[in-house]
């Protein structure tokens, strides 16, 4: 890994350690606009942050060590935008579902970037 990837992978650590993590989609609860899809990893935000979507900076939120271990770079066709979402303590089984669950249709599209 070269210099200026250890920057970028720093540069998030910083961002999340100095963010408060709100998990507002538990695992196992429903989509609020999409009742059919259940969450299977838990997702939220990091609170005063901000994204392309003007919410806060998405992440999924796994079982394993709490560090930051991939991201997700994604393409809403239906949203006409793109962000990207980080992975903390994500195994490689919740990684794969992350992935899966961002590439399902084909409206939405995305890529694991791994630490």
């Amino acid at each position: 890994m070269n210099t200026f990837n250890n920057d970028f992978w720093r540069a998030l650590d910083s961002l999340v350690d100095n963010s408060e993590i709100v998990i507002d989609r538990p695992k196992g609860t429903a989509h609020p606009k999409y009742p059919d899809f259940i969450y299977k990893v838990d997702y939220g935000y990091l609170k005063n942050t901000s994204s392309m979507d003007g919410a806060g900076i998405d992440v999924w939120i796994g079982s394993g060590e709490k560090k930051i271990d991939a991201i997700m770079c994604i393409v809403d066709l239906m949203k006409r935008d793109s962000e990207i979402k980080i992975l903390i303590g994500c195994t490689e089984e919740e990684k794969q579902i992350v992935y899966q669950t961002h590439n399902e249709t084909e409206y939405m599209k995305g890529i694991l970037i791994r630490r």
